[in-house]
C-alpha cells in the first residue's frame, strides 16, 4: 500500500508537466546545471588559493629559519 504504481508516477508527471510547462522545466534543469558549475569552480578556486597560502607559509617558515648575518 505503501509504493506508487507506474500509474501514479505518470498522473504526477502529468500533472507536473501540466503545471509547469516543458519549457520552464527545461529552464529550471538549465539553471541548475549553471549552479552546480559555478560550485565545482568555486571549489577549485578554492584549493588553488588554498595551496598558493601553503606554499607562501612555507617560504615565510624558510626564511624564519636561516640565521640572519650581522654586519659587523
Amino acid at each position: 500500500m505503501g509504493s506508487l504504481s507506474i500509474w501514479h508516477w505518470l498522473l504526477v508527471i502529468l500533472v507536473v508537466v501540466l503545471l509547469f510547462g516543458r519549457g520552464k522545466i527545461s529552464d529550471l534543469m538549465g539553471d541548475m546545471a549553471k549552479g552546480i558549475k559555478s560550485f565545482k569552480k568555486g571549489l577549485q578556486d578554492y584549493s588553488d588559493h588554498s595551496d598558493e597560502a601553503k606554499a607562501i607559509d612555507q617560504q615565510s617558515a624558510d626564511a624564519a629559519k636561516q640565521p640572519e648575518k650581522v654586519k659587523g
